[in-house]
């Protein structure tokens, strides 16, 4: 009787530890369900909206934002699943955060500013002027993902609330030889051996990958994006060696950025032109 009595709680308490699990796991996975606004704006704001996110899905082929690319990449390759992870480079909340103070401009910057400098430097690209329908739509799309996010304008960096977080590795640390060894069993598939993508993955060096002027040209900020969104679905890289992948990839030639080279003439860097889209039909 004593031992039957003694297994009844431990088989009591195991069950209430998997329930107590299963319920954490449920409840830190709601929120960020919870994030993505459930239903688009109505009338010509949704209709914005979803060209925002259109864009973001297909930037480099798509018939409004194609003319600004010099690469292959779109808005998704680095903010996946069109900015909704919330790990990769996130759109989450990210509205919030601007206005915001921008270190490299030494000025201070809207979203639509940030926006349109990623074309310049991460899709080497020309910036689309101020107030276009493209720029206007991404960060449209960009707004409605931070719906019921708290304003807090950063006064460091243009940087929302989920950005990814720097590694704890100095990038002095990394490899090239190991990278190389990693990239082959870890990314080529994706990518190609050569770097220049498959319908898999997008191209990570040479000339229709990002510029040397984007952020992920710097090996702590690719590797600390690595570290969260690679291999998708599969994100157990180590530090190192995610800083090690970073190098080598980092190591291969890749558009060198002029800003001067990315910027529309001067009439052309604002306008006020566009036409209301027409809504879907019902």
């Amino acid at each position: 009787m004593q031992r039957r009595w003694l297994t009844l709680p431990v088989t009591g308490l195991a069950l209430l530890i998997v329930l107590t699990t299963l319920s954490a796991q449920e409840a830190s996975e709601q929120p960020q369900k919870s994030l993505i606004p459930e239903a688009y704006p109505p009338g010509e704001l949704g209709v914005i909206v979803k060209l925002g996110e259109e864009i973001v899905a297909r930037t480099h082929e798509h018939p409004l934002s194609k003319q600004y690319i010099g690469n292959k990449l779109n808005c998704t390759s680095c903010h996946l699943e069109n900015g909704t992870n919330p790990q990769a480079a996130s759109f989450l909340g990210v509205a919030s955060a601007y206005p915001a103070w921008s270190p490299r401009e030494k000025r201070v910057i809207t979203l639509e500013d940030r926006v349109l400098n990623c074309f310049m430097r991460s899709q080497n690209g020309i910036r689309p002027p101020l107030g276009s329908k493209v720029s206007v739509a991404i960060t449209t799309y960009i707004t409605w993902l931070s719906s019921g996010a708290e304003i807090k304008m950063n006064h460091q960096k243009p940087l929302g609330p989920r950005h990814v977080q720097p590694l704890s590795l100095q990038a002095e640390l990394a490899e090239e030889q190991r990278g190389a060894k990693l990239y082959a069993a870890r990314c080529a598939d994706c990518h190609d051996a050569s770097g220049a993508g498959t319908s898999e993955g997008p191209p990570v060096w040479g000339k229709d990958s990002y510029n040397d002027g984007a952020g992920l040209s710097r090996n702590d900020k690719l590797a600390a994006w690595l570290k969260v969104a690679m291999p998708p679905g599969e994100t157990d890289l180590t530090e190192q060696e995610a800083l090690d992948i970073a190098a080598y990839v980092n190591s291969h030639s890749r558009p060198h950025f002029i800003l001067e080279e990315h910027l529309p003439p001067v009439e052309q860097r604002g306008v006020y032109d566009w036409q209301p889209a027409a809504a879907p039909a019902k």
